[in-house]
């Protein structure tokens, strides 16, 4: 049991604590704005991370698109769940794999092309909450698509539309325009103690 020179010494810190918090709290005044968010880096959990805010948005009852540039070609479990939500979540996975697997590099760009022609459509629709562009930073950085009219057109989204950007390698131009960025840093992985991606954790 905590002592009461103990239990008075943690409720004195606390009570600071809560007085800074609620004055960081208070100095904010933006109540409402779009945001930019881009989950990047090496580790793992980019896209789970984006997944958690579509299921949070659609908790809002708000819907929500997905859009995925390089995946496509795998059955996941995301994606199985996502699809049965109906009209308040639109999925398109418009890739055919990692690109180490076409090997084509005018296929690829297609593809890519074909992704974000959808992604800028799904932009404009007036009642979309939150659009998950996913691997879009892959396709960036091997310049599938050109970065200054990608920044440009997030740039110029409706001011209510949340965007999230998932991907290794995130490019300067975008990190520079974002709301958020978060760098996922390895740690340790069980694959490379040679555990096979596995149904649930990985997709």
């Amino acid at each position: 049991m905590t002592d009461e020179t103990e239990a008075e010494g943690h409720r004195q810190k606390m009570a600071k604590r809560k007085e800074v918090q609620d004055a960081e709290v208070a100095s904010k005044t933006v109540t409402e704005k779009g945001l930019l968010l881009v989950h990047t880096g090496a580790g793992k959990g980019k896209s789970t991370a984006a997944f958690g805010l579509v299921l949070r948005m659609l908790g809002q009852g708000r819907a929500c698109g997905v859009v995925q540039f390089i995946k496509g070609a795998w059955d996941t479990g995301e994606r199985r769940v996502l699809e049965r939500i109906g009209p308040l979540c639109e999925w398109h996975s418009m890739g055919e794999g990692f690109t180490w697997e076409t090997q084509d590099r005018d296929r690829d760009i297609a593809a890519c092309r074909a992704a974000w022609d959808k992604a800028r459509e799904m932009m404009a629709q007036p009642d979309l909450a939150l659009l998950v562009l996913d691997e879009l930073c892959i396709a960036l950085r091997y310049k599938y698509l050109d970065a200054d009219e990608v920044v440009a057109t997030l740039r110029a989204r409706r001011p209510g539309l949340h965007v999230v950007v998932t991907g290794r390698n995130a490019p300067a131009a975008l990190t520079e325009v974002a709301d958020l960025v978060t760098d996922m840093v390895p740690v340790k992985h069980h694959f490379a103690a040679g555990v096979k991606a596995q149904a649930g954790i990985e997709f």
